[in-house]
């Protein structure tokens, strides 16, 4: 039920000027119009104060349905909920119809003589036994009609019509600019849950298991597990080297999750300083801290309804891991300096990059955390241990920024070979920086071994230290490599090696002179 307007105090007894009340009356209107977002309740306040003001008796305002095409009351003053329902009219139907279909106002000095006037609401009784005059005039935006408004009023001889009617038109002026903001601001919410849903369709799609690259049998493994534990709430831990796709799976299980429409928040523990992680993750009240000049929501209850991604959890301070303890035991927290207990609608996925079983042996991490955070433990490989998905990938980044830079990249056998052999301590994360780097950096179509762009990395990976049949270390090796092969079984001649190779002449005389290749060098290939 909606408050009663209170008008500012003057007593309606008093012989106050009609233009000072008819202003007054205009001014709270127009006040009313824009106090609220809430359509009805700004209608009902308005047709309220009408009734205080104007000593109406009731007062409705229909609204054309543009899905029926019919006339319904939207708002009233003095009509019961089941009286606003009957009142239902078709356009060019009784007054309230003929209002809207002409465009003009309509008076009925005493409605029980007018016989279009339908009392279709039933709201006055016996009207043979009314003495009820009835004002009607139209709602119009654009100088189109919208609705009517439509007031009762005890008739009396010293009633001056034309000035209501002049009063009440301005009112349905006001009337029908607020009915259209408010529908503006209906439709642009509806257009932001569209577009929300749109979104979160997409990240489902995106952050599907078919559009994660990993064809060998412990990805394939991983997705399986992904699949499994997407459908329940169990706290999952992964682990992994840098950059080896740890969010990308938290992601997956989000998005394929019953938690998939609430929010994903990532918060990185080792990205934070120490001083400021316990505020960050669970909040703070106004005056817990010098600085905390208001209250602040922690990343947990940002994630509440949804998932909570915590990444490098084995950077987090001992100091802090109780409380991280009671979350994921009792799934409650409260903010610092708060007394007030917050519970934590939230799934919990983790992941690391250290070795937490050593972070235990040296009391860096507490065991009992351990525990509740390893409840699913995913592992994923380097990607030197899964080198069959390194040509895959390359095609999909390949794709990703020859899209932005707006054509078409393509790397040759050699180039992936090249990528293929090296060791990649960066993982995925250092084998998409390599590619979008090459494709900027270069103006062709077709990438060759030559054109890549990798720092000389001379981390060695075990494969690397096998003895005589060790991968090359670095891709200036592989370069090297291919260029003197090419040079030899062309006889040394630039040109021909320059086609063999895939690119110029210019590009294999750079090359060679970067690496200091003469003819002299034949006898050593």
């Amino acid at each position: 039920m909606y408050g009663e307007y209170t008008p500012p105090f003057f007593d309606m007894k008093t012989n106050l000027d009609n233009k000072i009340i008819e202003l007054t009356t205009l001014y709270e209107i127009a006040r009313l119009a824009s106090s609220s977002l809430d359509l009805d309740s700004t209608l009902h306040s308005i047709l309220h104060a009408l009734s205080v003001f104007l000593e109406m008796k009731r007062g409705t305002l229909t609204l054309l349905d543009p899905v029926t095409g019919v006339l319904q009351v939207r708002a009233s003053h003095g009509l019961s909920p089941s009286e606003m329902r009957r009142g239902i009219y078709r356009v060019g139907e009784g007054v309230t119809g003929k209002v809207f279909e002409t465009g003009r106002a309509f008076i009925v000095p005493d409605v029980k003589k007018e016989p279009l006037f339908l009392n279709r609401t039933a709201s006055r009784g016996d009207i043979k036994k009314e003495n009820i005059s009835f004002i009607g005039v139209p709602v119009k935006v654009r100088n189109k009609p919208i609705g009517v408004l439509s007031v009762d009023r005890l008739f009396s001889l010293n009633i001056d019509y034309e000035e209501d009617v002049r009063l009440l038109n301005i009112v349905a002026s006001i009337i029908g600019q607020a009915v259209v903001l408010h529908r503006m601001i209906e439709a642009e919410k509806e257009k932001l849950v569209l577009e929300n849903t749109r979104l979160k369709d997409e990240l489902t799609k995106r952050y599907s298991l078919p559009n994660i690259i990993g064809n060998t049998d412990t990805m394939q493994e991983i997705f399986r597990s992904v699949e499994v534990v997407s459908r329940s709430e169990s706290t999952v831990l992964i682990r992994g080297e840098s950059g080896t796709g740890k969010e990308l799976i938290a992601k997956a299980i989000h998005y394929q999750s019953p938690r998939k429409n609430g929010p994903f928040i990532k918060f990185n523990c080792a990205a934070i300083p120490e001083g400021l992680l316990e505020s960050e993750l669970f909040g703070h009240e106004k005056g817990a801290f010098t600085g905390a000049i208001s209250a602040k929501k922690g990343r947990f209850e940002l994630a509440q309804g949804g998932t909570i991604f915590l990444d490098e959890v084995g950077d987090l301070p001992l100091a802090l891991q109780p409380k991280m303890l009671r979350v994921l035991q009792e799934y409650e927290f409260e903010r610092i300096g708060g007394e007030k207990t917050i519970k934590a609608d939230v799934r919990i996925i983790a992941a690391t990059s250290n070795n937490l079983e050593k972070s235990l042996e040296n009391s860096q991490f507490r065991e009992d955390l351990y525990y509740r955070l390893n409840v699913v433990p995913i592992f994923i490989p380097p990607l030197r241990d899964r080198r069959e998905d390194i040509p895959e990938l390359v095609d999909y980044f390949a794709a990703k920024y020859g899209a932005r830079a707006d054509r078409v990249v393509r790397f040759t056998e050699d180039a992936i070979l090249a990528l293929t052999r090296y060791p990649w301590p960066g993982n995925v994360r250092e084998l998409e920086n390599v590619i979008e780097r090459t494709v900027v950096m270069t103006d062709g179509a077709v990438i060759d071994a030559l054109s890549l762009k990798l720092f000389p990395v001379q981390l060695k990976s075990p494969k690397a230290q096998a003895g005589p049949e060790a991968l090359p270390q670095t891709i200036q090796d592989v370069e090297l490599k291919a260029l003197k092969e090419a040079l030899a079984r062309t006889g040394w001649r630039q040109a021909a090696a320059a086609r063999l190779l895939g690119i110029t002449p210019r590009q294999i005389g750079y090359k060679m002179r970067k690496y200091g290749i003469s003819p002299s060098d034949s006898q050593s290939v």
